[in-house]
């Protein structure tokens, strides 16, 4: 199996690449992105790009992929609403775009997160419902993992300082947090195997929460 991982320098994207390197059945692993990820590995091929809106020059690069595992995104607090919603939006329908046009039928699985509701009161959660809907709509094996709170494991680090402490004191108190709440809680490590699951053997629903993240 190939996989395609957007957004492999940033914290879920660490954790779901470490899990494809890993994987046997997966032989090859193409990052995209606009800065390296620093990971050596037989497997591992990067491209550099800088529109993401546009894929159009490196869709020879983008073909012959299974599955492509959409980790790159931001949070909506302090950004403006049209930025958070460019790049939110419009980044990812870009990229499951052009996957559908190369590699139709393959597996396109985005990340988003709990709460999304394309009819709900906050803005983010409208934006997130609206691009999981459009991704589902192509023809693609498309899926919208919806986790909570998500513990980095194996050295995988957040890009944002104050939340690197955050994890830091969460790591100690995780296993109790996933015990008193295990529909709001994963990791890393699962995160990056259910999707390779899905990947594999798919999944009988196409919007997954903690819950049925763990389950896979």
């Amino acid at each position: 199996m190939k996989v395609i991982v957007f957004g492999a320098t940033g914290m879920v994207g660490q954790g779901v690449l470490r899990e494809c390197l890993l994987d046997p059945d997966v032989t090859a692993v193409l990052a995209v992105g606009r800065g390296g990820t620093g990971v050596s590995d037989p497997k591992l091929t990067e491209l550099a790009h800088r529109d993401f809106t546009d894929f159009t020059g490196v869709a020879d690069r983008l073909t012959g992929y299974d599955a492509c595992f959409y980790c790159l995104g931001v949070s909506s607090v302090g950004r403006p609403p049209g930025e958070y919603e460019h790049i939110t939006y419009d980044y990812t329908l870009a990229a499951a775009r052009a996957l559908a046009e190369v590699n139709p039928g393959s597996t396109f699985v985005y990340v988003s997160g709990a709460g999304t509701d394309p009819h709900g009161r906050a803005r983010w959660a409208r934006v997130k419902g609206r691009t999981e809907d459009d991704v589902i709509a192509l023809p693609l094996q498309g899926y919208a993992f919806r986790p909570g709170f998500i513990q980095p494991l194996h050295g995988v680090k957040s890009k944002v300082r104050w939340y690197r402490g955050l994890y830091a004191v969460a790591r100690r108190l995780y296993p109790v947090l996933s015990r008193l709440l295990p529909g709001h809680t994963t990791t890393t490590e699962q995160l990056g195997r259910a999707m390779l699951a899905v990947a594999k053997r798919g999944a009988p629903v196409r919007r997954l929460g903690s819950v049925g993240i763990n389950a896979l």
